[in-house]
């Protein structure tokens, strides 16, 4: 058993979900609300240890109206260890878990940084050698309670989930811009496919303007 995964992400017209130097603010103030509602309605939210060193995001819901206990459980996927001991998404604001890989437990249990994520309520979940095992976090995560996960990348984390076959749903937004650059981050990144007959199929289940944003859901065909 696992989560039902919802990935959601804004990009450009060109498929961009930021530039090379990190700039990522792409979505209109509407499509933001709507993010947050998904937010509100999902037990866990999920991110790259990529994403917490680029955003340092908090994570929580705080574009509408909500209670602390409306606020998904946060998890990181940082195979090595990375996170810092200032990141935003280890406050108090929310439970959260970080999922790191079997090879560097050892030395990284011995720290002081882990100690002090500790006495935070930071849970730790070690799975995979030296990268963290997608298919065995989903299942911890269900097992902590979680039905419903939001994914929300980056780019390398959201084609290893998708490759996996660990994703139901894609919720994105196209903003009306173009940017370009042959280092910009896209929607997914990762090794990719060889050829198109190998791609993850989707169907289309629902579109629709959100002021200057287009919206489009798809489910994931298996």
């Amino acid at each position: 058993m696992r989560p039902y995964v919802i990935l959601n992400a804004a990009m450009t017209l060109d498929g961009k979900i930021a530039t090379a130097t990190g700039s990522s603010n792409i979505s209109g103030e509407e499509d933001l609300k709507r993010v947050h509602e998904i937010r509100k309605d999902c037990d866990g939210i999920m991110v790259g240890i990529g994403t917490v060193l680029a955003d340092d995001p908090r994570l929580t819901v705080h574009k509408i109206n909500a209670r602390p206990e409306d606020n998904p459980v946060r998890v990181v996927v940082d195979s090595k260890c990375r996170t810092p001991i200032d990141a935003r998404i280890t406050n108090s604001d929310a439970k959260t878990i970080i999922a790191c890989a079997n090879e560097y437990k050892d030395e990284f249990v011995k720290t002081e940084k882990y100690e002090t994520f500790k006495k935070r309520g930071v849970k730790f979940m070690w799975c995979g050698d030296k990268r963290v095992d997608l298919s065995l976090l989903m299942s911890y995560l269900h097992e902590e309670g979680i039905d419903k996960l939001m994914l929300e990348g980056g780019s390398t984390l959201n084609f290893s989930m998708i490759k996996a076959g660990l994703i139901d749903e894609i919720s994105i937004c196209i903003a009306p811009m173009v940017v370009g650059g042959a280092n910009a981050k896209t929607f997914f990144d990762g090794e990719g496919f060889d050829t198109m007959d190998e791609s993850v199929k989707l169907e289309l289940i629902d579109s629709f303007s959100l002021g200057k944003d287009l919206i489009l859901r798809y489910k994931v065909l298996k």
